[in-house]
């Protein structure tokens, strides 16, 4: 039995559906089970729909819609456990090349030592799982990765960098991701890959998709250059 969804007022305009616990690892496929219902129920008030771990927020035209009738609407769907296996759209499964260590993964040194791991064997490790892209957020196109082995667990850095080059792929505590674009960050950096993950001249800017699938292949630094030349 999955737990009843809780609604809070994000504003007039918008509702934040809390479906659990982050830490229930059935949640985030249901928050983007419902999600598919709703774009595919398409209803003439939505604006836009924003999923997270384990909350999704819907955003609709207040003016054409009463708050209330969202949210009856919303619960309803909400509570169709019976379509969230069958909505879901069918995910992508993306390989991201990445060159791990040396000048492209600054931290993967300590971060192995850390660990009490040698550090082939922390990318052998890093590389090995099919990852989940739970939610996109920090940044236009950043994806949080869900499915990161927990032995690579690692604390954020104390004070985070103020540049973090494009590309560069981290590991923050039970997480792994991506860094799109130039940015601050605080996350260990063990890799970097030449793909774009976030270009607003695309048709679709962003590379990754919530439900999408990634997995990291390594590459060396011959096929990174080649890479980065092509991209």
């Amino acid at each position: 039995m999955n737990p009843t969804p809780t609604f809070e007022a994000l504003a007039d305009d918008a509702w934040l559906v809390h479906l659990g616990n982050a830490t229930d690892p059935t949640c985030n496929p249901r928050v983007h089970a419902l999600a598919a219902r709703i774009r595919g129920a398409s209803p003439a008030w939505l604006r836009d729909l924003t999923p997270a771990y384990a909350s999704l927020a819907v955003y609709f035209d207040d003016m054409r819609v009463d708050p209330e009738t969202v949210r009856d609407w919303l619960e309803a769907q909400a509570l169709d456990d019976a379509e969230s296996t069958t909505t879901l759209r069918a995910s992508r499964t993306i390989e991201i090349p990445v060159r791990y260590g040396g000048a492209f993964g600054e931290d993967v040194d300590a971060a192995a030592a850390q660990l009490g791991l040698t550090v082939d064997t922390l990318i052998a490790r890093h590389a090995a799982p099919l990852y989940t892209v739970a939610m996109i957020g920090f940044a236009p196109g950043f994806p949080y990765l869900s499915g990161l082995d927990p032995a690579l667990a690692l604390p954020r850095l104390a004070t985070p960098r103020t540049h973090v080059p494009a590309g560069s792929v981290g590991i923050g505590g039970a997480q792994t991701g991506v860094y799109p674009r130039e940015s601050p960050g605080g996350w260990r950096l063990i890799g970097r890959t030449p793909l774009r993950l976030f270009d607003p001249l695309r048709a679709t800017p962003s590379l990754l998709a919530p439900g999408d699938r990634v997995r990291f292949v390594a590459i060396d630094d011959h096929a990174f250059a080649a890479m980065s030349a092509g991209a």
